[in-house]
């Protein structure tokens, strides 16, 4: 694998989108974001050409431009992708959306505490791309993926906006939440002890120093990001869903957050699943967070709904949580074959 990049069989169309629904958002972060458009082989020379469309959302912390970030002997998504459609696999374009916040992600819901952006995904990002593009601008032939907090995205989009997404992949999406997020909630406590329990005196110091630098950063960011996304005040102001001092679960908080658990929206959304051309789902038997235990619950959720087998792919891998991207060109081919006209 050479550790330098490559020229693309395809092209990449970076643009930037004025969003009027995150203009004014409550954490002042940008209204224009960039998106960037991967059109396949061939695109340019058969003007007459429509394609499926495969979105691409990021997991926590997730910024647009790390889709070309390199690892070592590994090509970068869009590269991987790319060499797929110049050995055979079906063409799509394939959609690189951004939904950062200032507290590194916006889990693609529409919340007080971070800005509307799933409407942002569903009501702006779209219409742009199949104005812009010749795309096939039907459910049918539109489909999102992403892993961790993207492929939580990934699942819920499709049942909130069944009429836009007709397919998924998730990569070891957030869900089943008393064990991916639940342990992680006593550590909150832990880290907070220094002050006094109260995470925006800890928010002040960290937006101060170095990310990262103090033990326990990541945990307390993550957790106050998705309170942001999941039970903020109708004022923006993110509620833990626990007790800062004690750990204690706040049941009306933890309820807010349990409404959002992709396991538990299936059956609320069951005709949104069983309308699905093709569902996705993998993670590694070791992930950290338990998010292997969440696909397979997640699994038999949409059998339960009635998602026809031949419809689905499950998966659990050898591996963790991080260090998964070779799957998603498996997926993204696995995709690809089933949303096409």
């Amino acid at each position: 694998m050479l550790p330098w990049s490559v020229d693309l069989a395809g092209r990449i169309d970076q643009q930037v989108i004025t969003s009027e629904l995150l203009r004014g958002n409550p954490l002042g972060d940008p209204f224009e974001r960039p998106l960037h458009v991967y059109l396949p082989p061939g695109y340019d020379d058969e003007p007459e050409r429509r394609y499926p469309c495969v979105y691409v959302i990021q997991g926590y912390t997730g910024q647009l431009d790390m889709w070309y970030n390199r690892s070592p002997f590994r090509q970068t998504y869009p590269e991987a992708a790319d060499a797929l459609f110049a050995n055979g696999t079906p063409p799509v374009i394939l959609v690189f959306v951004d939904a950062w916040t200032s507290y590194g992600g916006s889990q693609f819901v529409d919340s007080p505490g971070t800005g509307r952006y799933h409407s942002y995904l569903c009501d702006e990002v779209v219409p742009y791309v199949d104005a812009r593009y010749r795309t096939l601008a039907t459910r049918e032939h539109r489909a999102i993926a992403g892993k961790s907090s993207g492929g939580f995205g990934a699942m819920i989009t499709p049942m909130l906006r069944p009429d836009l997404f007709g397919a998924l992949a998730t990569h070891a999406g957030d869900s089943l939440y008393e064990y991916c997020y639940v342990p992680e909630f006593p550590q909150v406590v832990r880290t907070l002890r220094q002050w006094g329990g109260d995470i925006g005196k800890w928010w002040d110091d960290f937006r101060r120093r170095p990310s990262m630098t103090k033990p326990g950063d990541d945990t307390a960011l993550s957790t106050l990001g998705v309170a942001a996304c999941f039970s903020a005040d109708e004022d923006g102001t993110p509620r833990l869903p626990f007790d800062t001092l004690t750990g204690e679960l706040i049941p009306q908080v933890w309820q807010r957050w349990l409404d959002l658990d992709p396991v538990r929206m299936v059956p609320r959304h069951a005709e949104a699943i069983r309308s699905l051309r093709a569902v996705w789902i993998d993670a590694g038997t070791r992930d950290e967070f338990f998010l292997d235990v969440g696909a397979e619950a997640f699994h038999r959720a949409v059998k339960a709904a009635g998602l026809p087998e031949q419809a689905t792919h499950f998966e659990l891998f050898d591996a963790g949580h991080f260090g998964v991207d070779y799957r998603y060109p498996l997926a993204l081919d696995w995709l690809a074959r089933r949303i096409q006209p």
